[in-house]
């Protein structure tokens, strides 16, 4: 973070070496005051108009800076302030102490935003289905357009800002373990070892509830692939004060035959070829972090099973329809289509 700071009564000259030191970077200063605390900002395109104005390289930066640059409280909700950012261009975004002290840079050129969430992914299936390819290798660690199938579903939470994440295993879990070994995810993704199959709801309780930093927690299968916005997910699920919401898929049946309207043995009508739209459960949900209390500890649980206990109770369970693709790579068939899909040139 110090390669973006300089003191205000630094000499222009300071900054554009500093700027050339940054080239290939995000290319802005945050000018600060003697406490440390956000005075202003400066760019190459300030440095340039400073010159054209008359400035020498030898006046502070003071002098040049913007005065009006964007930043976020540490304690306000950073969701706005990344999408206002974001919609201004704004590359690096500062968060601010309540002394107006710099604590933190938000790279918005890798971050689409800041979601208060943890994060479980389930690693531990045996993926049977897709046999012999699943022998050797667990399916999350499976290759998908040259990449493994789970880090596509990192990834993008690390996107959205989710930083806190687990990942449970049970079925080849050292070769998982040793996946999220690598530097890359030291301190982000740390895996929760099963004793045997808790089902995709049982494992939570091998967490420690203090590992949690947020109210609220997203559950998902790590061998799926879907582009699923996190951030409208979240904001539904907010918003609509549910318990527990789930990410819901679009899914049709079209029948190919006449359906008898009946009452009794009756005959009331006939529906030809009928089609019948459905939601189905996408695997993916936010739910409040009370609903740990009703996960019994290191029992099997699915979440079908929770989801049903969370309505007899009366709780409120919502679902976010996912307008994106979402493919759970079940088959052999299911992942040559995957394959195929990610293999394709980004446009």
């Amino acid at each position: 973070m110090t390669d973006h700071l300089i003191h205000r009564d630094a000499p222009l000259r300071e900054a554009f070496i500093k700027l050339n030191n940054l080239s290939g970077r995000n290319m802005t200063l945050f000018v600060v005051d003697d406490s440390g605390r956000l005075y202003g900002s400066l760019t190459d395109g300030d440095l340039r108009r400073a010159i054209i104005e008359g400035l020498t390289l030898e006046v502070p930066v003071a002098r040049a800076c913007r005065r009006d640059c964007m930043s976020v409280r540490a304690d306000e909700s950073l969701i706005p302030a990344v999408a206002e950012a974001r919609s201004r261009r704004i590359a690096l975004l500062p968060v601010i102490n309540p002394d107006g002290k710099i604590v933190e840079l938000l790279d918005l050129t890798v971050l689409k935003t800041i979601l208060p969430l943890d994060a479980v992914l389930m690693a531990g299936g045996r993926g049977e289905r897709l046999r012999p390819l699943t022998l050797d290798c667990p399916k999350p660690l499976l290759n998908v357009g040259g990449k493994p199938i789970i880090d596509y579903n990192i990834d993008e939470l690390r996107a959205n800002g989710v930083d806190n994440i687990f990942v449970t295993v049970n079925y080849l879990k050292e070769q998982i373990i040793d996946h999220f070994r690598a530097p890359a995810y030291m301190g982000k993704v740390r895996c929760i070892s099963e004793p045997r199959r808790l089902g995709t709801m049982g494992s939570l309780s091998l967490i420690p509830r203090e590992e949690f930093r947020h109210d609220d927690i997203l559950v998902m299968n790590s061998d799926l692939l879907t582009s699923i916005d996190f951030a409208r997910f979240y904001l539904h699920h907010a918003k609509s004060g549910a318990t527990l919401t789930i990410a819901a898929t679009p899914y049709t049946v079209s029948v190919p035959f006449a359906i008898l309207r009946t009452e009794g043995s009756r005959v009331t009508g006939l529906t030809e070829k009928p089609t019948y739209n459905y939601f189905a459960n996408a695997g993916v949900y936010i739910m409040r972090r009370e609903v740990l209390d009703m996960i019994p500890h290191a029992e099997y649980l699915d979440a079908p099973d929770l989801i049903e206990r969370l309505i007899a109770r009366g709780d409120r369970v919502e679902f976010y329809p996912i307008e994106g693709s979402w493919i759970d790579i079940g088959s052999p068939d299911d992942y040559r289509y995957a394959n195929e899909l990610m293999s394709r040139p980004k446009r």
